[in-house]
């Protein structure tokens, strides 16, 4: 289900916005929310569809492969007007530091993937970071990677952020997505200059020491002594089970068995809350508004090859890139108000890098000012060489202000 979508109208350009546009859009009326998780006993049997079998399925997942390129000569002739006056909000720890300087280039703990079943069934992964909110539990990707463009479904089951992710480690716990929301015209129309999106997520869940095993060909002794399951009540297991959607490839979160009287008895998964996603890694600021041409760091997991087939990235490990953005335009999917950076990322698991203006290595902290929505190969050489994101204006903090401030609390 790849969207490769190739055209001659990437070119930079003056005024994308309507000079009309005098404030940031309110978001009672510009902004779509969908619920990911409803409840505990919900996210925990996300948790456990990814955690099961030393997880397995986070080992297993691919980078989502609808991937949009767009490839064609650009024209740099200026940049797109802001819609109200550049703002920003500090990145968690930022709030009342100067900046300082520092010649390395150390990663962001920020960063990570977002995990979840795909429009084919198929676990899939984009990348994300987090950001600054009211309860440190706020997740910024791009919006394809959160609703589901492919079935037209709202959004895509089973999602959760894995900051820091390694080959199945999860260093800082996996956050179940409670909430997610986009702006309006990308919920409805795929739009793209407003393909980003704000999750809300849950406190996140640490398991045992090499994730959780299958309890089948476990003996009754076996399960007893495994730490990762507790008992309960019939009432609380049938709870897990009725929310069990899923069709599990490794393994299951609850199980029933027999005591030594032969009276049925109850487990579920046991977890420990590895609490607030920003108190765990922090949290990137917020940049809107803001001139084209200045120069950000681009942080995220790229993998796939480039369109001449040579395979550059595993998507394994976080990479960067550096350049100033220019503005740019693309038709075929609905961008005219878009803004690009020199970047060699390829498409595929690069989807949803978070684009910090003003970055500080030595507290590895900057300003969200773009996702990667799209990349491009402008001198047509079969390479890899722009990402592009949407222009952060005051719609997207509009979209930022609805989700900011939302709790979500503990699920362990």
């Amino acid at each position: 289900m790849k969207r490769t979508l190739a055209f001659g109208g990437l070119v930079a350009t003056a005024g994308l916005l309507a000079a009309g546009l005098a404030a940031p859009a309110q978001a009672a009326g510009d902004v779509a929310s969908t619920p990911l998780a409803a409840n505990k006993i919900a996210a925990q049997n996300i948790v456990a569809f990814w955690a099961a079998e030393n997880a397995a399925n986070l080992v297993q997942a691919t980078p989502y492969n609808v991937e949009t390129q767009v490839s064609a000569k650009h024209v740099s002739t200026g940049g797109p007007s802001a819609d109200s006056k550049p703002g920003v909000v500090p990145a968690i720890g930022d709030e009342k530091k100067a900046a300082a300087k520092s010649k390395n280039v150390n990663l962001p703990k920020t960063t990570g993937k977002v995990f979840f079943l795909g429009a084919d069934g198929q676990p899939h992964w984009c990348s994300a970071t987090s950001v600054q909110s009211g309860y440190k539990n706020l997740v910024a990707t791009a919006g394809h990677c959160v609703y589901d463009t492919v079935s037209n479904k709202a959004t895509m089951d089973y999602w959760v952020f894995v900051p820091g992710y390694y080959q199945g480690k999860t260093p800082w716990g996996i956050y179940v997505g409670k909430q997610a929301y986009t702006h309006y015209d990308f919920d409805v129309y795929e739009d793209g200059d407003r393909d980003y999106a704000f999750v809300t997520v849950y406190n996140g869940l640490k398991f045992p020491a090499g994730g959780f095993k299958d309890f089948k060909g476990m003996s009754r002794d076996e399960r007893k002594q495994y730490a990762g399951f507790q008992q309960v009540d019939k009432a609380t297991y049938d709870a897990y089970v009725a929310a069990d959607t899923s069709k599990r490839r490794h393994g299951k979160g609850y199980y029933e068995d027999k005591d030594e009287n032969g009276n049925t008895v109850y487990f579920v998964w046991k977890y420990a809350d590895a609490g607030r996603l920003g108190d765990n890694v922090g949290g990137q600021g917020l940049a809107y508004n803001q001139k084209i041409g200045k120069p950000v760091f681009v942080f995220g997991y790229p993998s796939g090859a480039h369109p001449d087939g040579n395979q550059a990235f595993s998507g394994k490990t976080l990479k960067w890139s550096y350049g100033k953005t220019f503005a740019a335009t693309a038709p075929a999917i609905k961008g005219e108000e878009l803004q690009g950076v020199k970047s060699s990322f390829t498409g595929e698991g690069s989807l949803g890098s978070a684009w910090l203006l003003n970055y500080n290595n030595g507290r590895r902290v900057g300003y969200l000012n773009g996702v990667t929505i799209a990349v491009a190969d402008r001198d047509n050489n079969k390479r890899i060489d722009t990402s592009l994101s949407p222009y952060f204006d005051g719609e997207t903090y509009g979209v930022y202000s609805a989700a900011k401030n939302n709790w979500s609390g503990s699920i362990a």
